[in-house]
């Protein structure tokens, strides 16, 4: 029962008697009616505390001075109920209490009864919380008045009803052409919001003539796309949206009432399904450029290379004019992998809103994720997003989610799709009320749209609109849906669209005649044969890819890879940025251990030498902030750093307020933002990857607790990181950090499998570092934002490193001309005409094979550092063994053979050599061998491993 349905019926004049019950009930149930008893047995605790204090309202003017909570009285402390209630209040007030439980049923399990199936297949028996029986209402008294208050006075708007008055009008809401679950949201002003909103208004008979005009207009628009489609490219895939077009007239409501709250922008991710159809109406790609691409031709220029991608994965944008001014409409391009483009969109929204200053209420850019009924249900990534929706760091002030729901994945039947009741259910998770709607009732569903985007504006918080609707062909327009779903497709045969349906009933109210309706639908056509007439000789000449936020960049050429650009910064800047990670408030109680790496910070500075990984990365982020980046790192415990190394966000010991130094360099710079993330990988990277869609001009980051955690987001580094500049001409500046090195840590905290990635580089696609220095990790940082151009940096962050005496280097090693380093020669004074072997490696294992180099004063024996595994550098890697004609090449890794960089710098060792003449040598590998397991789990087998690779590694034949 309701909080506030309860307060209303204690508001009767029957208040007295029912807290005088519940007072002798709350001391021995035995003392009431069993009836009272049973009723008051189901109460939840906040409905018996009202009771509770309503009774102790009425002993109060007795002189007792009771003050009640939930918990019972004692029973010296009660005087003797009062006498003077007869049988006639008694049954009036059981008959109150009675009608309130049915009216909480149907309130929480009316949508079980709901007619929410176009097709009529559903099974939803009468559920027996919705029977006047179950609570003792005969058939005799149904007819009877029964004081309820002001409960329903939304719906009947009166005091007293009969109990067949209150039945009809609350399945009229609850159980007609929606179902709506709201009961679980915990906050009571929600839950009041919603039912205040749904018993006000009529979703059958809220919209007057020009909404109905409307809504047949764009569903005219949404069959009519599809119609003319499936004539005209006959068995081309195109994951039409048959028989789910009311999903059009929805997504108008939703963007046309947030842009009516204030929303100016509006970001969309979906499916394939319906995609082009939402393209071409909602986001206003030219149907010229879509039947182009049907034709065979690319959306990109001819001289803009990439692969491209089918047209059902493509994204675009547009400026409409809506409630007085202008909103931003844009779809977000995505793979076949369903639910993966859900936190790309979050990201997006939420990089938005920073820039434009909508920092706190967040209300002014909007995320849509459209979802078929069987992905929401069944991709992980689903949960995950919206675990992370009411987070501080990813937080964006609610999602509309529109589930189109077939009632089908592919082949497979809900029955299998998902447990529970609903496909929805996971979104309770997090209080989003699911409003569940007749997908052939388009007015109901426009209804809800509107409710489901004020909602969102109100409370800034997640809504669900769950549009049950069909799929009228196969999964694609060549598959035979009826060899796995007979009687599915037999009714949906015979079933007439929404938009046939919707006219029919237009027509019969004298809205629009069926001439008038004809008419549109000719007229519609008419326009898409002009188009489809014009794409035959249509050619695109212009990529939207450098504009708005992107202004000002560029796509990298090949000439860039020959150079560095200077990402070195003035020592006195470097200076300043130092002087503020060291420095806290006066009144802060910092823990002893920080102070100590603070001293520390201060004496790196006052050497200009020491400088370790953590000190490196912070100065390359502070310079960044002093020049007007903005920073934002994310990850599982990246405030502290899994290893304790960054401590960027400091804690007082006292208070447990945070403090970040880097946000205290100087006024008006541009702030960092670090947050440890909620425990996932998935979401998380493709949040940030949203992230850099919207925001180019900031450096954004994420860390892999350990390397390899990195494999539960594959799905966004193969389909968005790796391939969406050649697939959807989108480009990232996105920095991945994974933990990597081998320092006996067993299989899952050894390797960041460096040879997934490497395997994926092409076409200059990615960045791949693997480095040694802190310097040159701060090259690495700033050059992201430095160069006018972005790729995404994929670096294989160390572990041991972080502290290790040697992988330091200076503050000038980062000053004034300093560049990045893709390739780093010998250190040691060793004579380069009297080596005999160059041992090439990347990462960690080069400090072993220095060490070792060193205790055994070996002098015919260089070691060159690859920092840069891709783009490959081969001219710097040909300019160092320039300097030893004499030499064997030998590449050196931690990793077993099939893994890490030696499969991917194998041919292309060799081609430096053979472009250096030195056409017979190959380069010879030293390293573990070919293994399942990216490690041995014994720390001793480990040590044995690592000492035997070096060795044979420093071992001139």
């Amino acid at each position: 029962m309701g909080v506030d349905v309860l307060a209303t019926a204690l508001s009767g004049g029957n208040a007295a008697f029912l807290a005088d019950c519940y007072k002798r009930w709350s001391l021995d149930p035995r003392s009431v009616d069993p009836s009272f008893a049973s009723l008051f047995e189901v109460l939840g605790d906040e409905e018996r505390a009202i009771l509770a204090d309503t009774a102790g309202a009425e002993w109060a003017k007795d002189g007792s001075g009771i003050e009640l909570g939930v918990k019972p009285l004692e029973k010296d402390t009660v005087k003797p109920a009062k006498a003077a209630i007869g049988g006639d209040a008694t049954a009036a007030a059981e008959d109150t209490l009675r009608a309130i439980l049915l009216i909480r049923a149907f309130r929480t399990h009316g949508h079980l009864e709901a007619k929410l199936d176009p097709l009529g297949l559903q099974n939803r028996p009468a559920r027996p919380e919705l029977d006047p029986a179950t609570y003792g209402f005969t058939p005799a008294d149904l007819s009877r008045p029964i004081y309820i208050g002001k409960l329903l006075a939304d719906l009947l708007g009166r005091e007293t009803a009969t109990v067949s008055e209150i039945v009809t009008a609350l399945r009229k809401v609850y159980c007609g052409p929606a179902g709506i679950e709201f009961t679980h949201i915990v906050d009571t002003a929600r839950r009041t919001w919603i039912r205040e909103r749904v018993e006000t208004a009529d979703c059958d008979s809220w919209a007057g003539a020009d909404e109905k005009k409307t809504i047949l207009k764009y569903l005219t628009e949404a069959e009519g796309f599809e119609s003319f489609c499936q004539k005209r490219y006959v068995g081309m895939k195109r994951f039409g949206l048959e028989g789910g077009e009311v999903a059009i007239p929805a997504l108008h409501a939703i963007i046309g009432e947030a842009a009516r709250r204030g929303v100016n922008e509006v970001a969309i991710g979906m499916p394939h399904r319906g995609r082009l159809n939402t393209l071409a109406n909602i986001v206003r790609k030219p149907f010229v450029n879509i039947f182009s691409e049907f034709g065979g031709v690319s959306f990109k220029p001819d001289n803009v290379q990439g692969s491209g991608d089918v047209k059902y994965h493509l994204g675009t944008s547009t400026d409409v004019e809506l409630a007085g001014h202008a909103v931003h409409i844009s779809l977000q391009p995505n793979p076949s992998h369903l639910e993966a483009v859900d936190p790309v969109i979050a990201g997006k929204v939420r990089a938005r809103q920073d820039l434009t200053g909508d920092v706190e209420g967040r209300h002014s850019v909007l995320g849509i994720m459209l979802h078929g009924d069987a992905a929401f249900a069944g991709q992980g990534v689903v949960y995950e997003t919206l675990s992370m929706s009411q987070l501080e760091g990813y937080r964006t002030g609610g999602t509309v989610h529109v589930i189109v729901n077939n009632q089908i994945g592919f082949t497979t039947n809900p029955v299998n799709g998902h447990s529970g009741i609903y496909g929805t259910d996971v979104a309770k998770s997090v209080q989003a009320p699911i409003f569940h709607v007749d997908g052939d009732d388009p007015e109901a569903v426009v209804f809800f749209a509107r409710l489901a985007s004020d909602y969102r504006q109100t409370f800034g918080s997640d809504v669900v609109l769950d549009i049950v609707c069909y799929r009228r062909f196969g999964h694609n327009e060549s598959d035979e849906p009826a060899f796995t779903q007979p009687v599915m497709y037999k009714a949906i045969r015979a079933h007439e669209s929404c938009r046939t349906l919707y006219a029919a009933k237009l027509a019969a109210q004298n809205v629009v005649s069926a001439e008038d309706s004809a008419a549109e639908w000719d007229a519609f056509h008419a326009s898409l044969d002009k188009a489809f007439d014009v794409a035959k000789t249509y050619k695109p000449n212009k990529a939207d890819w450098f504009e708005r936020s992107w202004s000002g960049l560029r796509a990298m050429t090949s000439e860039d890879l020959a150079k560095e650009v200077v990402t070195g910064v003035d020592l006195a800047l470097l200076r300043k940025v130092g002087a503020a990670l060291h420095t806290v408030p006066a009144d802060f109680d910092l823990n002893p251990k920080i102070a100590r790496q603070l001293e520390a910070k201060k004496a790196m500075l006052d050497t200009g030498e020491g400088f370790d990984w953590a000190m490196g990365e912070a100065l390359a982020f502070g310079t960044l902030m002093e020049g007007g980046h903005h920073v934002r790192l994310s990850g599982e415990d990246v405030q502290r750093g899994t290893f304790s190394h960054r401590h960027a966000v400091l804690l007082d010991q006292t208070t447990q307020q945070p403090y970040t130094p880097l946000n205290h360099i100087a006024d008006g710079q541009a702030k960092i933002e670090i947050y440890n993330s909620l425990l996932s990988e998935f979401a998380v990277l493709g949040y940030e990857y949203g992230y850099t869609m919207a925001d180019p001009k900031s450096l954004v980051l994420w860390e892999a607790q350990f390397g390899d955690f990195a494999n539960g987001a594959q799905v966004i580094v193969d389909q968005f990181i790796a391939s969406g500049e050649t697939k959807w001409l989108r480009t990232t500046g996105l920095v991945m950090l994974l933990p990597h090195g081998y320092e006996g840590q067993g299989p899952e905290h050894s390797s960041a499998r460096l040879e997934r990635y490497l395997q994926m580089c092409a076409e200059d696609n990615m960045i791949i570092c693997n480095l040694t220095t802190p310097a040159n990790y701060f090259h690495a940082l700033r050059r992201q934002l430095v160069r006018d151009f972005r790729k995404p940096l994929i670096n294989m962050s160390p572990k041991s490193l972080l502290r290790a005496k040697l992988a330091v280097s200076t503050l000038d090693e980062m000053g004034p001309g300093t560049t990045f380093r893709p390739v780093i020669d010998e250190i040691d004074p060793i004579e380069a005409a009297g080596v005999k072997r160059v041992v090439m490696c990347s990462g960690k294992v080069y400090y072993d094979l220095l060490t070792a180099r060193r205790e055994k004063k070996i002098e015919d024996v260089a070691i060159v550092r690859l920092e840069q595994l891709y783009p490959f550098p081969d001219q710097a890697i040909a300019a160092v063994l320039k300097r030893y004609p004499n030499a064997q090449l030998v590449w050196c890794q931690e990793e077993p053979e099939n893994m890490g960089g030696w499969q991917f710098v194998d041919r292309r060792l060799e081609k430096v050599l053979r472009q250096s003449g030195r056409a017979s040598e190959w380069p010879a590998y030293a390293g573990r061998p070919a293994a399942a397991s990216p490690a041995t789990g014994s720390a001793k087998d480990h040590a044995a491993q690592q000492s035997a690779l070096v060795q044979a590694a420093l071992t001139v034949n």
